[in-house]
């Protein structure tokens, strides 16, 4: 395409998002100009869809729910009163709290005041948080985050070593809506146990953001933790940024979340409107839905040139691919819909796996996030006139066009900063997206069935391991086989299972590996209970 068809392309299809300082340029995807007339009837589905998700009906059929994330940024849209005190309710307390900490009313059990928070949580429990701390913490912040993401041991054990002497100033938030979610669990846990090594008590050090009555919610309360935040089941876990969730370890690090809020209630305006050219949000499921012949046949790769960006495509990967990711439409046939998505940044990219987007398969389009502002304060020259972010800016607009001369199709967001608002925009952008293109797919964007069967498979596992034990416990001096062993709990066929249960014991020096090298021939015996 010669320059000026291509710059006449980019000013036709640029959408610009007045008052935010957002656009979004889709120049570069391959479409025709009647591609909107063409999806007219689709797009009006998926409007409709999202008006009436927005008015309170049951959008997640599954689980029989309401879906309200939109409502977390503007309360007076909830359906029902008591919903929108509710939201109003927990952002006051959310900011209370935060107020008390951060003046030392609300301080620690033999300390003047908190200077750390232990974020325990698991997948949007953590994500978001995580995200947004990366993206928006400043020297300033009074308060220095830390994570239980995983039921990593080792990890767990190598946040507790940062921490060291500080855990006795630490503010471990436990982020559950069930409170029964194993993971989380297991962090509270091991988080408990490192206050009381320390002859500390849990309680005066620990808050909960959890559903009201759950497991977590009934422990906070008989243990009287310092404070109980609310989750409602009608909010996600990968949308509940803009809930206690996220809000509460933002607030604690000095983020001001009313600009967060208002960044994304003012998304929320422009992703309301039916005009498609003039809709970010619907601009991108249609980009996602044509790349992908509406199968999710192409990646997206998510490419934000700031070091601030780096965990939004981790964000994202949860966001889209569990939305997205699902085997049946919503009249129950057989679809494997999803966007796989994937992401570093920028220009660490270019000397990462840029080569492949350019010159090997063609399985993808890319994302680019640019961010205008290059720094706070006067940036310093490394050439005469010239700085360090021109160059990310070379970087950028140099991958964006090599790619584009090799037929490689991007999207470009770009944004003024990267500050509360923004960040609150994007987020709000992304949800959007989401739930206007699982329309245009008929899928449930709400659901998470294959989650579910992974917690229940691992379960599964945790019993065979129990099953393990008692049958090594029963003979501890014999030395039996996985086969001998599996065959004794009436398991023949989980002997694999056994097997790598019984190869994970003895690496932990719980159970001995007596003879053989083999999965066939290895023996194990008792080697002490865990």
């Amino acid at each position: 395409m010669k320059t000026m068809e291509q710059w006449d392309r980019y000013r036709k299809y640029l959408c610009v998002v007045d008052g935010l300082g957002l656009t979004l340029d889709v120049s570069r995807m391959t479409f025709d100009d009647g591609v909107l007339e063409r999806m007219t009837a689709p797009l009006a589905r998926a409007f409709d869809a999202m008006e009436a998700l927005e008015r309170g009906a049951v959008a997640n059929p599954d689980e029989s729910r309401m879906v309200g994330h939109y409502w977390l940024r503007a309360p007076n849209l909830a359906p029902d009163r008591g919903i929108s005190e509710a939201i109003v309710e927990a952002q006051r307390k959310v900011r209370q709290f935060a107020k008390s900490v951060h003046s030392g009313k609300v301080k620690p059990q033999r300390a003047d005041r908190f200077q750390h928070v232990l974020v325990v949580g698991i997948g949007g429990s953590a994500l978001g948080p995580q995200f947004v701390s990366d993206a928006l913490n400043r020297l300033r912040d009074p308060l220095e985050m830390h994570f239980f993401d995983n039921t990593d041991p080792d990890g767990m054990e190598r946040v507790l070593g940062e921490l060291n002497d500080s855990l006795a100033r630490t503010l471990t938030v436990v982020i559950s809506k069930s409170g029964g979610t194993k993971e989380t669990r297991n962090g509270m846990l091991i988080a408990e146990r490192a206050y009381r090594g320390m002859g500390l008590d849990f309680g005066p050090h620990a808050v909960a953001v959890t559903g009201e009555g759950s497991e977590l919610d009934r422990r906070a309360r008989g243990e009287s933790w310092l404070e109980r935040f609310a989750m409602w089941d009608w909010v996600g876990g990968r949308t509940s940024e803009l809930s206690a969730v996220g809000l509460l370890p933002a607030a604690l690090q000095g983020i001001d979340i009313e600009a967060m809020l208002a960044g994304a209630r003012d998304m929320d305006v422009a992703t309301s409107s039916r005009e498609v050219r003039k809709n970010p949000a619907a601009l991108l499921a249609l980009m996602w839905h044509i790349a992908g012949g509406g199968k999710g046949s192409k990646d997206m790769v998510v490419l934000p040139y700031k070091d601030r960006l780096l965990l939004f495509s981790r964000y994202l990967q949860q966001l889209v691919m569990e939305s997205l990711g699902k085997e049946k439409d919503l009249a129950g046939n057989i679809v494997h819909q999803g966007i796989a998505v994937y992401g570093n940044k920028g220009s660490t990219d270019q000397h990462a796996y840029v080569q492949q987007l350019r010159d090997g398969v063609h399985n993808f389009f890319v994302t680019f996030i640019q961010v205008l502002q290059d720094q706070e304060g006067v940036p310093l020259e490394v050439e005469k006139d010239i700085t360090a972010g021109d160059y990310l800016l070379g970087f950028l607009l140099g991958t964006r066009e090599a790619l584009f001369q090799n037929a490689r199709e991007s999207i470009t967001i770009t944004v003024p900063n990267v500050r509360e608002r923004t960040i609150g925009a994007l987020i709000a952008l992304y949800e959007r997206a989401v739930g206007f293109y699982a329309s245009l797919v008929n899928v449930n964007a709400y659901h998470q069935p294959g989650v579910e069967a992974g917690k229940t498979a691992a379960t599964s596992v945790i019993s065979v391991q129990r099953a393990v034990l008692a049958a090594l416990e029963a003979d501890p001096a014999a030395a039996r086989t996985a086969s001998e062993i599996a065959l004794a709990m009436d398991a023949e066929d989980q002997v694999e299972t056994v097997y790598k249960v019984l190869e994970h014991l003895a690496a932990n020096q719980r159970a001995q590996r007596t003879s053989g090298a083999t999965p066939t021939a290895s023996q194990y015996s008792l080697k002490g209970r865990p």
